[in-house]
């Protein structure tokens, strides 16, 4: 038993080395600093950005990577930090977004606020960074992924920045977004509940509050190209989440592509973990952006 215990810590010391390591290459931007009313928020938004970043003629892609946790605590480590230095080795400027949550009393619309203030940020301070502001995408894992999709859906058509009165000469939409394992829907019959309520707080959920925030039936004609990723045996989202997804991109004609494992689970990330070693799913997600022309 202790010598279980020692091996654990010892594991778990290299995992964390391995996330501060990584951390340590970002600089905390407080997205909300200096904004009027908001500044009860400025602790709990924080977008980390790259502190090196090697400005060329030729300029790259960005992701915000949006970690999942029901919409109440955010997986950092993992599906944050780990995904930015993948992104960072295919030449793709990464930016982590710890927004808001249920854990600090946040709900809707505090989440889609803090995706298009990072947006905003990304496309007005693009030159430097060397990014294409043309090619700023979106990653987001679980309830992130719900987040990102909402981002690709909304984020034409309604501006949550105008309402707070924060202006925006750019756009505040991904032109790309990767949904992994995501939360879809906010129906009965198959919704992750840990994350509806997180999402829409405690509120009598009619149907038509339902029905605005389940993303498969909101998939706009211009949706942006999508990457999903998904296992059958997901034993927190119901895989059906990411079949209805992919059913309304296909009926849209939305360019797209479903990555779907028949064994994986949930909450990988893009972590150094067996279904990594054994999938290389990241592999298939650098080829679909190769595809679409996001990076070379």
């Amino acid at each position: 038993m202790k010598k279980s215990i020692l091996l654990l810590l010892f594991f778990s010391s290299f995992v964390i080395q391995g996330f501060c390591g990584e951390k340590s290459r970002y600089k905390k931007i407080y997205l909300w600093q200096n904004v009027r009313g908001m500044e009860v928020n400025v602790r709990d938004t924080i977008l980390f950005a790259p502190k090196d970043t090697a400005v060329t003629e030729t300029k790259k892609a960005a992701v915000v990577i949006c970690p999942g946790g029901s919409y109440h605590h955010l997986g950092m480590p993992h599906e944050g930090f780990a995904s930015a230095k993948w992104f960072r080795s295919v030449e793709v400027v990464p930016f982590v977004l710890q927004y808001r949550v249920a854990y600090n009393c946040h709900h809707h619309p505090a989440m889609l606020e803090d995706i298009e203030m990072a947006i905003k940020y990304i496309r007005e301070n693009a030159e430097d960074y060397g990014i294409d502001i043309n090619k700023v995408g979106a990653i987001g894992y679980s309830a992130g992924g719900h987040l990102v999709t909402m981002a690709g859906v909304y984020g034409g058509s309604r501006n949550e920045l105008e309402k707070i009165g924060v202006p925006a000469e750019v756009s505040l939409r991904p032109n790309f977004v990767m949904p992994i394992y995501p939360v879809v829907t906010m129906q009965d019959d198959i919704c992750h509940r840990w994350s509806r309520r997180s999402f829409l707080g405690h509120r009598e959920y009619t149907k038509e509050l339902k029905d605005e925030y389940s993303m498969e039936l909101n998939i706009p004609d211009d949706m942006v190209p999508t990457y999903i990723l998904a296992c059958r045996d997901d034993p927190v989202v119901i895989f059906e989440n990411s079949v209805r997804l992919e059913k309304s991109l296909v009926e849209k004609n939305i360019p797209h592509r479903f990555a779907v494992y028949e064994k994986g689970g949930h909450g990988f990330g893009m972590k150094d973990g067996w279904f990594m070693k054994e999938t290389h799913w990241n592999e298939d997600l650098r080829n679909w952006l190769e595809e679409m022309n996001i990076i070379n």
